[in-house]
């Protein structure tokens, strides 16, 4: 009972924030008003997997295409990875200090290291399966890492490297939590993943929407129920941030409704112990990626999807459409002001101000 009324309180709290309009709040908090889109590169490509590496992006795309811009230079390298006459698809991208890992979608799953100064790659990982489908990867720290996937059997394949990502085993599926049937993940923007410290959440969507937690660095899972929509194929959570080891954010919707506001956005302030529906009918619909913004205290949230791309100063209770350019599939920020957007047929640099 305690517990229920701390959380209605922070909830009351949290929701104070409304009663000031968003011009005040821009008054008061200096928060952003307007986004500049620059043009990094455009082509014809399809990026939902992207990675800042100090003054590079790196990008895995479809047509076996992998690469990074080059901030300072304004420059793009690219190159292909050749397999036999498949056309590989990476939506999953992580990294070390030492290396990139690019993890493609679909029949054969094959993750290849790219060498950060030699941009030369191998393949660590290939599994062979007619129901595999990796959607999104992320390292804990120089030495491991954890790769998810949609279930080939009952569970979710997940895959983890304890040698910074020379080997890679997969979970046998009686160390994980039972998957619904039909219930899976979605590779819209390489955020199916999110980590902090030794704890892991991993997001859901489909016939359940839910967050399945470690808190030991993929040793041990436990799963939670969310009240995002569900019950559908192509519907349930999208993507996820967490400000810290307590706050985080999840969204996504109806990909087959894309202007349905409501029951898509839900927060925590427990680490992820307990969800609540927040922001009905407000800002976006279909979202593909949500991110915070660094040094918001948490209550600063930027989302891109089909309806644009959407900002919140209250933890997501209400939201500003900032511009409704829906080309882009996934975000990363580079600092408080300044992102990265990557999507259909391009890469942008985002100038908040």
């Amino acid at each position: 009972m305690k517990k229920g009324i701390l959380f209605f309180g922070a909830l009351v709290l949290l929701m104070s924030f409304t009663t000031l309009s968003y011009k005040d709040k821009l008054g008061e908090n200096n928060w952003f008003s307007t986004v500049q889109v620059d043009t990094l590169f455009k082509d014809r490509i399809s990026i939902r997997a992207i990675s800042v590496d100090k003054n590079k992006v790196w990008y895995g795309g479809d047509n076996s295409r992998f690469g990074y811009y080059d901030l300072d230079k304004n420059e793009k390298f690219e190159e292909h990875i050749y397999r036999d006459t498949l056309k590989l698809e990476f939506r999953s991208i992580a990294q070390n200090s030492k290396s990139i890992f690019l993890l493609s979608v679909g029949n054969p799953a094959l993750l290849y290291e790219v060498n950060k100064k030699t941009n030369q790659f191998k393949l660590v990982y290939k599994e062979v399966n007619s129901k595999v489908f990796y959607d999104s990867m992320q390292f804990w720290n120089e030495k491991e890492g954890i790769a998810i996937g949609d279930p080939t059997e009952d569970t979710f394949s997940i895959i983890i490297t304890r040698d910074g990502g020379e080997n890679w085993i997969k979970i046998l599926s009686d160390k994980l939590p039972t998957n619904a049937t039909g219930e899976a993940a979605f590779a819209a923007s390489n955020t199916n993943i999110v980590v902090k410290g030794d704890q892991t959440w991993l997001v859901s969507g489909g016939k359940k929407a839910r967050v399945f937690y470690s808190p030991d660095k993929g040793k041990t899972w436990k799963v939670i129920d969310t009240p995002i929509t569900q019950g559908k194929e192509m519907a349930g959570i999208f993507t996820a941030d967490f400000y810290d080891e307590r706050l985080g954010f999840i969204a996504g919707g109806d990909y087959e409704f894309p202007d349905k506001k409501t029951d898509n956005k839900a927060f925590t302030i427990d680490g992820g112990k307990t969800w609540r529906l927040v922001g009905q009918d407000q800002g976006f619909g279909y979202a593909s990626c949500i991110q915070y913004v660094p040094g918001g205290n948490g209550k600063e949230l930027v989302c891109v999807g089909s309806s644009g791309i959407h900002y919140s100063t209250d933890g997501g209770i209400s939201w500003v459409q900032l511009s409704p350019d829906s080309k882009f599939f996934t975000l990363r920020f580079i600092n408080k002001n300044t992102a990265i957007a990557a999507g259909y047929n391009i890469m942008a640099k985002l100038n908040f101000k």
